[in-house]
């Protein structure tokens, strides 16, 4: 489903009575959106060029062709700020959301730096181990949000899946190069 398809459903989904949406509920669900697709943008930025380098690396069995990244990334971006606003406009207690959002800064900050040590630097070994810490952090996050809102810790579940996978190909290129 292309982003407009996504933030369309989102849309119709809180319009039908869990979230009214007004014009300040609108630009927080923009902005939530919009901060980890920043975040991810702002990743590759500091990757490089990593799709040629990809292409080049020995790769695990299951290894998904370089053009899947970046759907696959851009759908789990949007989950991600989609749960973030749940949390943000829930009626959870400012200091438990405070709490929650700020692991979720985190792990995005840790997300953030990983295409750096994976790519840029060649650190394969060091971004597994990374990303074992970014592991930790969403699940932290995740046990947080859905304690907040089910369904926002729920949204974070594909991107857990996707870590673990994203782990098994990181050790099978720290292994293999």
């Amino acid at each position: 489903m292309p982003p407009a398809g996504i933030i369309g459903t989102i849309l119709s989904y809180s319009m039908s009575g869990v979230i009214v949406m007004n014009g300040k509920n609108l630009k927080t669900l923009l902005l939530c959106l919009v901060i980890p697709l920043a975040a991810g943008g702002i990743g590759a930025l500091l990757a490089g060029g990593f799709s040629g380098s990809y292409e080049a690396m020995y790769k695990p069995l299951l290894s998904p062709p370089g053009w899947v990244f970046p759907i696959v990334w851009t759908v789990l971006y949007l989950l991600m700020g989609y749960a973030s606003f749940l949390v943000l406009t829930s009626d959870a207690s400012e200091p438990r959301k405070r709490r929650a959002l700020t692991v979720y800064a985190v792990q995005l900050g840790i997300n953030l730096l990983w295409p750096l040590f994976f790519f840029r630097l060649g650190w394969y070994t060091f971004a597994f181990v990374w990303l074992l810490l970014l592991i930790l952090a969403v699940l932290l996050c995740q046990v947080l949000f859905r304690y907040i809102v089910k369904r926002a810790g729920d949204l974070l579940l594909p991107y857990l899946i996707w870590l673990f996978f994203a782990a098994y190909l990181n050790l099978g290129v720290a292994l293999l190069n």
